[in-house]
């Protein structure tokens, strides 16, 4: 069955939408407070899916389904990158996992921008720890199969247009 990028466009919508609304389940009814690197990752996922929406809703041509894929491509590697760090993180021994920092409002509140950032895209030791697990992988191992099929989509609408 063959789907038009406008089709798969919006099915990366959905599945980021997705994404987002068990995020919100996890926080708010799991009362499992999201780490530095989990906020990250839901601004990346947020990212990937307004850039999915503004395709589907657009229904570029051949030019625009281009920027449109290499756009979601990019912030869905960039969005991996972000998981496979905190994947591996999870993985540390623990002697060697980063201390933690302050907490997520306090940063905001006080700390520049450029620390800020360093701290949502580089993880603490709260990152490390690991509360939910399905089929042996955590959170952010989910996030990061979430990214590469987001990705490979993505790369697919890019493939699919005929030169």
């Amino acid at each position: 069955m063959n789907f038009s990028a406008r089709t798969c466009f919006f099915f990366g919508f959905l599945a980021c939408a997705s994404m987002l609304a068990i995020a919100a389940y996890f926080q708010f009814f799991e009362n499992l407070e999201p780490c530095p690197l989990c906020i990250s990752q839901r601004m990346i996922v947020f990212l990937v899916g307004i850039t999915m929406l503004a395709a589907a809703i657009q229904n570029p041509g051949k030019t625009g389904i281009r920027v449109y894929s290499v756009l979601a491509l990019l912030f869905s590697m960039f969005g991996a990158s972000v998981s496979g760090r905190h994947v591996w993180l999870q993985h540390l021994p623990p002697e060697q996992v980063p201390e933690c920092g302050p907490g997520i409002e306090y940063v905001f509140k006080h700390f520049p921008l450029t620390k800020t950032l360093e701290l949502l895209l580089s993880g603490t030791g709260e990152c490390a720890k690991v509360d939910w697990t399905f089929l042996g992988l955590s959170i952010p191992g989910w996030t990061l199969v979430g990214f590469v099929l987001l990705a490979l989509l993505g790369g697919a609408q890019y493939r699919n247009v005929s030169p």
